[in-house]
């Protein structure tokens, strides 16, 4: 339920606060007063798009925030699953900024739009004018019915079934397709296949192979300056180890004079021994490393083979060719046994779209039941509406399974005796939309466990008995939940518990509850027009009774 509404710069609105009552609230006002506004406010709460042109003041934001009773509601379980503070009185807030930049919050926790979007929906209903079009809405209309079936539990089974019909479908087309592409292709990718099997790729191996061939073009030169070195270091009487071993012996000789030879002849021993490793090191390269013409002439074959391969396959290095061929071996196994896998898979697909026809065929039953009540319950309201020789029926048509199920709803219409009735949404006038979506919204309202519903002149093109009628069903509407009325009937307007009057100064909207004494003046301004008679007041009274 509603408890607070308040708005700032919104278009006309500088700033508002509504404060409604649980049961049934009127609001009225001279057209352009701006309800239509107060309802445009309401719609960004709950989620609508952002528009940067309400704003009032380009130097400040536009805020909109609700405050909701959440109470009884069973919403606990959707603040869970997103993550969010459940508390039973729960605020939604709107700020858009004069950048046209929107943030949303529940509970001050900031939220995406989807979100705002999604608790709303479970929160408020708001039916205006354009909404009657909404009979045009297949969907709306099976949505309609599922909810006077109570199919809901139905509808979540046959939604998970169809969707895995649909992926199934999905996989039996992309084996088939493969299976059809790698048929064309075959003889070639069993030729790739084979040549790049046959060549024993290996990765990492082109870079051992260019590593060792560089070594063996350069054996000559890499033997000399071994040798070099080896002369170098150990040469009898010359080399550098040697004449290091002698020094390190003369420095020992003089350690007890002259303290700092040790340390001299400590670093010196440390040295020769890198030295000797080297030396041992450089031995073993030059006994390894020799002019070897036959290896060399293999490893620059292999070397070529690969470039070759990666050349024709246009991939940059072995990693890419053994890519292609683990590909190409893949795409073989999908010919080789792809007539399994889609037989396979297509037995998974028959066996789902069994399960989806019986669900399918439960939903049919389901509405074929519940559709006599459904539209006996909309004649018996449009006949105290002042349409008694309504015909309304829904006709179920089969179809192919779909999102919903495998029936197309109609609702047949005429409200004329004797006259054959047809679509409604081809034949009804914008009166008799009124009447039928009020009709509607009082069969659906109590199963669809809305806290709150707000009708936008849902009364249009009614007066007189027919008007006192549809306000009679609003109230009774409101006797179970939070209704906000926006009406221009007075007829209406005297069924509410609490009424509210729009109105427009100096190009500002503001908004206020009427005292008792207020609304007679008020519903007697609606009988009248702006000159008050007394009988005008008198029948004012007499339409508010008690509600004064």
């Amino acid at each position: 339920m509603l408890c607070r509404l308040s708005v700032e710069n919104y278009a006309l609105i500088d700033s508002l606060v509504l404060e409604p009552d649980s049961r049934l609230n009127i609001i009225t006002g001279e057209t352009g007063a701006g309800k239509s506004i107060l309802l445009g406010a309401l719609g960004l709460l709950l989620g609508a798009r952002s528009d940067v042109a309400a704003i009032k003041d380009t130097a400040r934001n536009c805020v909109v925030e609700g405050t909701f009773d959440l109470t009884g509601r069973g919403l606990e379980s959707y603040f869970e699953e997103n993550d969010l503070d459940y508390a039973p009185q729960t605020t939604l807030t709107r700020i858009v900024t004069p950048a046209g930049k929107s943030r949303s919050f529940i509970n001050d926790i900031p939220v995406q739009l989807t979100q705002l979007r999604e608790l709303g929906s479970r929160l408020i209903d708001i039916h205006s004018q354009h909404q009657n079009l909404i009979l045009s809405s297949e969907d709306f209309r099976t949505s309609a019915l599922d909810t006077v079936a109570g199919n809901g539990e139905l509808l979540t089974q046959y939604g998970a079934q169809y969707a895995l019909l649909t992926e199934l479908r999905r996989r039996v087309a992309a084996l088939r397709e493969a299976a059809e592409e790698g048929r064309r292709n075959e003889t070639w990718l069993r030729f790739q296949a084979e040549e790049l099997t046959a060549a024993d790729l290996r990765a990492g191996e082109q870079s051992e192979l260019e590593e060792e061939l560089a070594v063996l073009e350069n054996a000559d030169r890499i033997g000399e300056a071994l040798t070099g070195l080896r002369n170098t270091l150990d040469a009898d009487e010359t080399g550098i180890l040697s004449q290091l071993k002698n020094a390190e012996i003369s420095l020992s000789h003089i350690h007890e004079h002259y303290p700092a030879a040790g340390e001299y002849a400590a670093r010196i021993r440390s040295v020769i021994e890198e030295l000797k490793d080297i030396d041992s090191s450089a031995a073993a390269d030059s006994e390894r490393i020799e002019a070897d013409p036959a290896r060399l002439a293999k490893l620059s074959g292999r070397l070529d083979t690969l470039i070759a391969l990666q050349q024709k396959h246009r991939v940059a290095d072995e990693a890419g060719l053994i890519a292609l061929r683990d590909r190409c071996a893949a795409q073989l196994a999908v010919i080789d046994h792809g007539d399994e896998e889609i037989a396979a898979a297509e037995a998974a697909l028959q066996q789902a779209q069994a399960k989806t026809d019986a669900l399918a065929d439960r939903l049919h039953k389901a509405r074929a039941k519940a559709a006599p009540a459904f539209s006996r319950s909309i004649r018996t309201t449009l006949a105290r509406l002042g349409m008694p020789e309504t015909l309304f029926e829904i006709v179920l048509t089969p179809t192919e399974p779909g999102r919903t199920g495998a029936d197309e709803v109609e609702f047949l219409f005429t409200a004329n005796a004797g006259a054959q009735p047809r679509p409604i949404e081809k034949i009804a006038s914008g009166g008799e939309l009124s009447r039928v979506m009020l009709a509607l919204k009082a069969l659906l309202a109590d199963r669809m466990q809305l806290p709150t519903i707000i009708f936008d002149e849902i009364d249009t093109g009614v007066s007189g008995r027919i008007a006192d009628a549809m306000g009679e069903i609003i109230a009774q509407l409101a006797a179970t939940m939070q209704v906000i009325d926006i009406t221009h009937l007075p007829q209406v307007a005297s069924k509410g518990s609490a009424h509210f009057v729009v109105s427009k100064r100096d190009g500002r909207t503001s908004i206020a509850r009427l005292t008792a004494e207020e609304r007679i003046q008020e519903i007697a301004k609606m009988l009248s027009g702006n000159t008050v008679t007394d009988a005008a007041l008198q029948q004012a009274q007499i339409l508010l009774g008690d509600k004064k």
